[in-house]
């Protein structure tokens, strides 16, 4: 309990400083500068189709995109062919997407993963909480995060992605050394 109030805390923490210290466009998304970034909290869950599990920290040296989405979210629909689209375009360059199916049931997350064809995995959380260490409460999703070669965040979108947006910050943080 004592960790999961520290983690609680950390995030809080780290929303106010990306708050305070980054630039927000119009749609919520915020890419941090090198010196403010944080750690990344710990990172685990099963895969929706329960063919393996996800670990963030086994993905250290590599950038990272996470997804919070639900089936029953409109925004997390339109954007799914578009953050597929970002995922074709910087797989290539050892970018590794993870979705995370957040407040859900299986089977509307299951048709909702069979309509949209993701390539990469979903991991399931019914209880909302993978979301709250990353300072995301559930009820704001769709919302991206990008983790940085270092595993630090390096930007938050709190609001439907698309391409044009998203690619050239996961671009931009490839292009960075580690």
């Amino acid at each position: 309990m004592r960790a999961r109030l520290l983690w609680i805390l950390v995030a809080c923490v780290f929303l106010a400083a990306c708050d305070s210290a980054a630039p927000q466009n119009a749609l919520g998304s915020r890419k941090i500068a090198v010196s403010d970034r944080v750690a990344a909290p710990a990172m685990r869950g099963d895969f929706m189709d329960r063919a393996g599990s996800f670990d963030l920290a086994q993905h250290k040296g590599e950038v990272v995109v996470i997804n919070f989405w639900a089936s029953y979210c409109a925004p997390c629909r339109t954007e799914a062919p578009e953050l597929e689209k970002v995922y074709d375009a910087t797989k290539g360059d050892g970018v590794v997407f993870v979705g995370v199916n957040v407040r859900d049931q299986r089977d509307p997350a299951a048709s909702f993963l069979a309509d949209v064809k993701p390539t990469y995995g979903s991991i399931f959380d019914p209880p909302g909480e993978l979301p709250l260490n990353f300072a995301v409460p559930p009820n704001t999703i769709p919302a991206t995060l990008v983790i940085d070669r270092s595993g630090r965040v390096a930007a938050v979108i709190r609001s439907q992605v698309d391409q044009k947006l998203l690619e050239p910050i996961v671009r931009d943080l490839v292009a960075e050394q580690a």
